[in-house]
């Protein structure tokens, strides 16, 4: 009887530490993710593949958003996960934290000085005396950094908007980079990483990817350095 106290204080126990929190939320979120699998609404890549839907809702939670949303809005560009330029908008907005994003214009429209950048300020800036502005991105330098002459590139076609969705893009990783927890957007994405047909990668694989953690190899003296570190240890009590 005493021992199956002591049983069960230990699970008690181990369930209230920070690893069994841990353990249930991997638990619930494989059950969500079961249920999110098997829905039709959600994007191709996420359909039956429990995996790609549990790092989906892990991510939904540390940012604090609707698990469809992001799953809706994240994509794999050459086994990089990215998150579109309008999602990252509306994850600025929903914050509450700025007031909303304003776009303004400078240079000639069709030529390479036409730019656009975003200025906003903090809500607790209330005379809007310090304003947070982005970088200015302009058509000169989109055809610098080879964005607008690449394959399939949308500068040409859709210059305005996707000089607003590289200024929105900017100015969130300037002022608010853990809203897209390090990930560049769609947009970015699309004009500086060159896709290699069939190299592309499952949301899973890019996540096992960058948990590895190279390790170095242990030299056969340091070894010898521990081992007698621990010998006196063990001397000493």
């Amino acid at each position: 009887m005493e021992n199956e106290k002591q049983i069960q204080l230990a699970e008690q126990q181990f369930a209230m530490s920070e690893v069994g929190q841990q353990l249930k939320l991997f638990e619930v979120q494989q059950r969500m993710a079961k249920m999110y699998s098997t829905s039709t609404i959600v994007p191709e890549t996420y359909r039956g593949n429990i995996g790609n839907c549990v790092i989906a809702l892990d991510m939904a939670q540390r940012m604090c958003a609707n698990p469809l949303m992001v799953m809706q809005n994240l994509y794999i560009v050459y086994g990089t996960p990215t998150f579109s330029s309008k999602f990252l908008v509306s994850c600025i907005n929903a914050s509450r934290r700025f007031m909303s994003l304003r776009y303004e214009f400078v240079g000639e429209q069709g030529t390479d000085e036409w730019g656009c950048k975003v200025v906003s300020y903090d809500k607790t800036d209330i005379n809007m005396e310090h304003p947070l502005e982005g970088a200015l991105i302009t058509i000169k330098m989109a055809k610098d950094e080879g964005w607008y002459n690449k394959s399939g590139s949308k500068w040409k076609t859709m210059p305005e908007q996707m000089l607003r969705y590289r200024a929105a893009a900017f100015w969130q990783r300037v002022y608010c980079p853990e809203i897209s927890m390090g990930f560049i957007s769609k947009e970015e994405a699309d004009d500086i990483i060159d896709i290699t047909p069939g190299a592309s990668k499952s949301l899973a694989d890019v996540a096992l990817d960058a948990a590895e953690v190279a390790s170095e190899e242990v030299k056969p003296e340091e070894l010898t350095q521990d081992n007698n570190l621990f010998n006196s240890i063990d001397n000493e009590k």
